[in-house]
């Protein structure tokens, strides 16, 4: 059978809200240096929460202002469909693209942003002003808030997106899912932009079920910048966080005519699920699936695991965190060498359905600007993982080194996993 030639494909513009930054410069500055976007919250100590810690985006008036009309904001509840509209359109003016004009849309430009669930606040506010009688005072402006497709539709009426127009929802894999499937869109010949990327609102109703599982950590409620720990054995449960990341992917040939800023090159993927047998179940992952998500991608990308520089790992500064670096060394059979290896989860915390899209925006600063960000909060190393990985490999300071080739993964509530494979551009 004659294989299939794919178009190369480049990312060209990032966008990102987080806990620790609200715009892309900023953003690469607080992963630099460790800066923490976890805080107190108030909120969630008056709700009685065990674990008192968010990671909210302190975005300002003035910032939502350039994005929304006052007319827009009224009523407006749905946190994600904010931090999603800002990212992406960060994004979009961070490759240079020009929005469409009132008469067509871009027929090669595509949207695909995930979420988790949408608008909880907006139904919480709707609900406790009706009663079953009088449904209809919900108001209109409920549904673009609630429904899961509600961020990429706003998106494509603000951009003028004219090929597909999608929102995926796969727990924490959603926003590298959403990469994936943009890659793919454009590796095939179906397009040549695709905003990509995830979003996850802020506040009690999303984050209430996970405290009730008693995963969320509970004794830092007074040191909120030390309660996410990864890699660390004193690792407590991970912090609840908040945001939205996106990227623009864009077919080589057409990046290269326009002469775009180009932060990496998309070399391959892989997408699948455990299924919730052996190890896996809705809360843990089936490790064999794990490997074999890892190795398919790096099969897709034509490229071995002895060659891989940097792991950004899914890591959540949980007790599966040394299950989760040993299944990394064992999908890349790594002997002697292993590659540098971070979480940026201990300055965000873990933000849930925009947890793959906010990372890969980091990976890909780092990717760019050849620099490891170092993890935070580690008092020592799992005993596990310390075994079996050198702590030199584990950063707590920024490293300035060589990185060609930088692996992502996201590994999802439901046990779904998602892995990415970057390159550094190089025009020759």
């Amino acid at each position: 059978m004659k294989s299939i030639i794919k178009n190369r494909v480049v990312v060209t513009g990032l966008g990102v809200v987080a806990p620790n930054a609200t715009n892309l410069s900023d953003f690469h500055k607080a992963l630099q240096t460790g800066k923490s976007g976890l805080r107190f919250d108030q909120q969630l100590e008056e709700l009685s929460f065990g674990c008192c810690v968010s990671g909210t985006p302190q975005l300002t008036d003035k910032q939502i202002a350039k994005h929304f009309t006052s007319l827009q904001l009224r009523g407006l509840k749905a946190s994600g469909l904010v931090y999603g509209v800002i990212a992406g359109k960060d994004a979009f003016k961070d490759a240079g693209l020009e929005i469409a004009d009132k008469e067509e849309a871009l027929s090669n430009f595509g949207i695909i942003m995930g979420t988790g669930q949408s608008g909880g606040e907006k139904f919480r506010e709707a609900i406790n002003l009706i009663d079953d009688k009088c449904v209809r005072r919900l108001g209109s402006t409920s549904v673009i808030q609630t429904m899961t497709s509600g961020i990429s539709a706003w998106l494509s009426g603000e951009l003028g997106a004219g090929n597909l127009v999608t929102s995926n929802s796969s727990a924490c894999c959603t926003g590298t899912e959403a990469f994936i499937m943009g890659y793919e869109r454009i590796a095939y010949g179906n397009a040549k932009q695709m905003l990509v990327g995830s979003t996850s609102d802020s506040g009690p109703y999303i984050w209430g079920g996970f405290d009730a599982m008693r995963i969320l950590p509970t004794k830092y409620n007074d040191q909120p910048e030390q309660a996410s720990r990864p890699f660390s054995n004193d690792a407590a449960g991970f912090v609840p966080g908040s945001g939205a990341g996106a990227m623009i992917l864009e077919e080589l040939e057409s990046a290269l005519e326009r002469g775009a800023n180009i932060y990496g090159e998309v070399v391959g993927g892989s997408l699948n699920s455990g299924g919730h047998r052996a190890s896996g179940s809705m809360t843990a992952p089936n490790g064999a699936a794990v490997q074999q998500c890892i190795q398919q991608a790096l099969k897709d990308a034509k490229i071995q695991g002895s060659q891989i520089d940097v792991i950004n790992g899914h890591v959540t500064a949980t007790g599966k965190d040394s299950y989760e670096v040993d299944n990394w060394l064992r999908a890349l059979n790594l002997k002697n060498k292993v590659p540098y290896l971070n979480s940026y989860k201990s300055t965000i915390g873990h933000c849930l359905a925009a947890a793959g899209s906010i990372e890969l925006v980091g990976s890909l600063l780092q990717l760019k600007y050849q620099e490891v960000f170092p993890n935070q909060n580690i008092t020592e190393l799992h005993p596990e993982i310390a075994t079996q990985y050198s702590q030199d490999k584990i950063p707590t300071d920024l490293v300035k080194t060589e990185i060609d080739v930088l692996i992502k993964a996201s590994f999802g509530f439901g046990d779904v996993n998602a892995v990415v494979v970057l390159k550094r551009w190089n025009k020759k």
